[in-house]
């Protein structure tokens, strides 16, 4: 089983720490993303006709470590149909969706994106940030770059870990409205390391996330 990063220090009074990985700088007040459509993006979903990107992992490539070369390779040739750009665009929009379904608290589409330790994480904190009568007002202004650092085969599952550097606007609300945290100026710069996993020829080709970490 993945070992979904524990539960040890607050961010905000939203343990977003715990689920997300750690957060450094300043906080401004956004406005929140439009909602998804409860789908996967398209581009986590294998497409039958491509065959890899195999340029991508030429040496230099911004879309892979040269940690993860090796273990790519290993991944394509068990899995015919990946392809390395399309996985990265695809792991992008994912991150976008999944960060605001957990700011709007929607647990449906947690479920939908998540395997089901990472869901359950998700769950917690959003609980304890009802709990304490708080809203969040989140928006992702940016992903300054998305690099695939880690890719396995594990039987049949394969699994491809991602760093993304990005920068969130982000506020706390109190059940009065007040500000209890965060900034109006200046956003968060983030480091989060995200593993997306998937049983190669399954009925259901979508990936999921399966592991959250914070940049080393």
């Amino acid at each position: 089983m993945i070992v979904i990063l524990a539960l040890v220090a607050a961010f905000l009074g939203l343990r977003l720490y715990s689920v997300l990985g750690k957060r450094t700088g300043h906080e401004q007040q956004p406005a929140s993303a439009p909602a998804d459509e409860r789908a996967v993006p398209t581009q986590l979903q294998p497409h039958p006709a491509q065959m890899p990107g195999a340029d991508a992992l030429r040496p230099g490539s911004p879309l892979v470590a040269r940690e993860a070369e090796a273990g790519l390779r290993d991944l394509i040739a068990a899995d015919r149909t990946f392809d390395v750009p399309q996985f990265v665009e695809g792991a992008k929009a994912a991150y976008g969706m999944i960060l605001d379904a957990f700011w709007k608290g929607n647990r449906d589409d947690l479920h939908w994106l998540c395997d089901a330790d990472v869901a359950t994480s998700f769950e917690a904190a959003i609980a304890e940030r009802e709990a304490a009568g708080q809203k969040v007002e989140n928006r992702l202004v940016r992903i300054d770059r998305a690099q695939i650092v880690d890719a396995s085969v594990r039987g049949r599952t394969v699994h491809v870990t991602v760093q993304f550097d990005a920068d969130i606007a982000a506020i706390t609300r109190d059940k009065d409205g007040n500000v209890v945290a965060g900034s109006m100026t200046d956003a968060v710069s983030t480091h989060d390391v995200w593993t997306f996993s998937r049983e190669i020829g399954q009925a259901n080709p979508n990936w999921k996330l399966s592991e959250t970490d914070e940049a080393a």
